[in-house]
């Protein structure tokens, strides 16, 4: 898909160069490459039967692009690691920053997940970094952060490209309080503006904004997108391109001047983007996007990246090779409505996490967020030789000790809390407010059944809620969701702490043990699983809305 249009950049008083010998400057053919909420995807991911992306396939790619024009930059916008897969998360993220560094990454930005362990995690992560970190709409970064800029200015074929970063609005609010230190996020798109103001003034010629911001979705009816990035790039003004991230979809088209581009995560997709500048007029012509898919068998993987990961993945294989438990169906991320993250309906997965959390307690229930959940739980049926899985014919499907740490790369922990039937209600609003929207706190569950009204306004959609009867079918009495009744409930730390918006109850929990050693522990004590859905949150409509639609 080609996009024409012009973006006039740079001032005039910028460039002492006369007309005459600008006219005789060549037009510049410039190359941008972005990939989109890597998550440390060190190896391939298994797509079907195919194997995609991984960092040595992907430097593979972006060096064969960078051969066919020099004048490349090679860019993403924040989440490039944090819940991200054993091989990089059991060793502090080091060898994503490493694979980044052979890969050529030339600018990131920060994401809420570059914070779930905190300022001080953060920094060594930047330390570790040969590329640049920008972000302009985080104030008091100097008190908490350093080597991190608004913008960074880069010459690519002798063109001044300012690349500025910003981070989502929300990310506080979707990592455990205390992350961000004492940094907070402002407004992106007065930021952007400013951080663009100055770059222009120091002699950009071109402005690339990247930022951890998505699209969120298509209308139906006019095919158009919408979400917070395209609210950005419609209200920031003059930028040539902007760079999204964070919420899994891939799209192209021009808003405003910029060529807005985000691709699928972890590498599954990237967006290869073609541009002349003509420096006679300072303008940004001829602007083209590729999503490439970059299939691991269509290249000679990056030696160098493979031998530097090969120490790390030694040391893992014989703990998380280690095959503890097996399912009688394959677990999937994906909810019963399809969605490929798990947050629109219940899981299968959700199922057995929630299950697990209450095994050999006495809680009365157990929620927890789906976006705590970020793989399949059962061993994929392709084998791939840098799992932490075993080649199998199923049914049944195997879960390894690394398979259950991929699902959960945080290190959250189960607490437990005594809630009133009130906050449980609140709980329970919370985790479906946001629907029809996909949002990661839409909530998985054990022990209730909740029944939701989709129509009615956020706060008020709670309809019903049921005990789980004992065959797990949502039979049971009904829930008093009044103050005077009190529950024993299990909660990750995160969403207890207020993470996703839930209530904070922190103050009065406590805490159990790890969730990936709570879910290995129900596994082992398992001879096999097989999980089913079972209505465990239900949609209705009495208006317009619909509800999402079961598979």
């Amino acid at each position: 898909m080609v996009f024409t249009g012009a973006a006039a950049v740079g001032c005039a008083q910028f460039d002492s160069t006369s007309t005459s010998e600008l006219q005789q400057r060549p037009t510049v053919d410039l190359q941008f490459l972005d990939i989109s909420d890597w998550h440390a995807q060190l190896d391939p991911l298994i797509v079907g039967t195919q194997q995609i992306g991984g960092a040595a396939a992907l430097s593979s790619y972006f060096k064969a692009d960078r051969a066919t024009n020099p004048n490349t930059l090679t860019l993403t916008a924040g989440d490039a690691f944090g819940a991200s897969p054993p091989l990089s998360t059991f060793f502090d993220d080091t060898p994503a920053i490493r694979a980044m560094n052979m890969m050529g990454i030339d600018a990131d930005t920060f994401g809420n997940h570059n914070f779930d362990k905190g300022t001080a995690y953060l920094q060594a992560r930047i330390n570790e970094a040969a590329f640049s970190y920008v972000d302009a709409n985080l104030t008091n970064i100097e008190e908490n952060l350093t080597g991190v800029a608004p913008y960074r200015m880069f010459v690519v074929g002798g063109v001044n490209i300012a690349v500025i970063g910003a981070t989502n609005p929300d990310a506080p609010q979707l990592v455990k309080p205390g992350s961000f230190g004492t940094i907070t996020v402002r407004d992106p798109i007065p930021a952007l503006n400013a951080a663009r103001a100055q770059a222009v003034a120091a002699g950009a010629q071109v402005t690339v904004a990247i930022v951890h911001m998505g699209i969120t979705g298509f209308d139906p009816v006019t095919h158009e997108a919408f979400g917070p990035l395209i609210d950005l790039a419609n209200n920031i003004g003059g930028f040539d391109f902007v760079f999204g991230d964070h919420t899994d979809f891939q799209y192209s088209g021009v808003h405003g001047t910029a060529l807005v581009v985000e691709n699928k995560s972890k590498g599954r997709t990237y967006a290869r983007v073609h541009a002349s500048y003509e420096p006679d007029t300072r303008r940004v012509l001829n602007r083209s996007v590729e999503f490439v898919t970059p299939y691991a068998n269509l290249v000679v993987p990056d030696q160098a990246i493979l031998d530097m990961l090969a120490p790390y993945r030694a040391q893992l294989v014989d703990l998380k090779s280690v095959v503890i438990g097996a399912s009688a169906v394959e677990i999937k991320r994906s909810d019963s409505c399809g969605n490929s993250a798990g947050r629109l309906c219940e899981s299968l997965i959700g199922n057995v996490v929630t299950d697990a959390m209450r095994f050999e307690t006495a809680a009365d229930f157990a929620i927890t967020n789906s976006g705590g959940i970020r793989a399949d739980l059962t061993c994929p049926t392709t084998d791939n030789a840098f799992d932490f899985c075993p080649a199998f014919v199923a049914p049944p499907y195997p879960i390894s000790n690394g398979q259950v740490q991929t699902v959960l790369p945080f290190g959250n922990i189960v607490v437990q809390v005594t809630l009133t039937g009130a906050e449980l209600k609140a709980a329970l609003e919370n985790g479906v407010s946001a629907l029809p929207g996909v949002n990661g706190k839409f909530p998985q569950l054990a022990g209730l059944c909740a029944t939701y009204d989709i129509s009615l306004a956020p706060g008020t959609r709670i309809t019903s809620v049921v005990r789980q009867a004992t065959d797990g079918s949502c039979t049971g009495a009904p829930v008093d969701l009044s103050e005077a009744a009190s529950y024993l409930v299990l909660e990750n730390d995160f969403t207890a702490a207020g993470g996703d918006g839930y209530p904070n109850v922190s103050s009065r929990a406590t805490t159990l043990d790890l969730m990936d050693n709570t879910v290995i522990h129900y596994l082992e004590h398992s001879t096999l699983i097989s999980p089913s859905i079972q209505g465990r949150l239900r949609c209705t409509s009495s208006g317009a809305a619909v509800c999402p639609l079961q598979l």
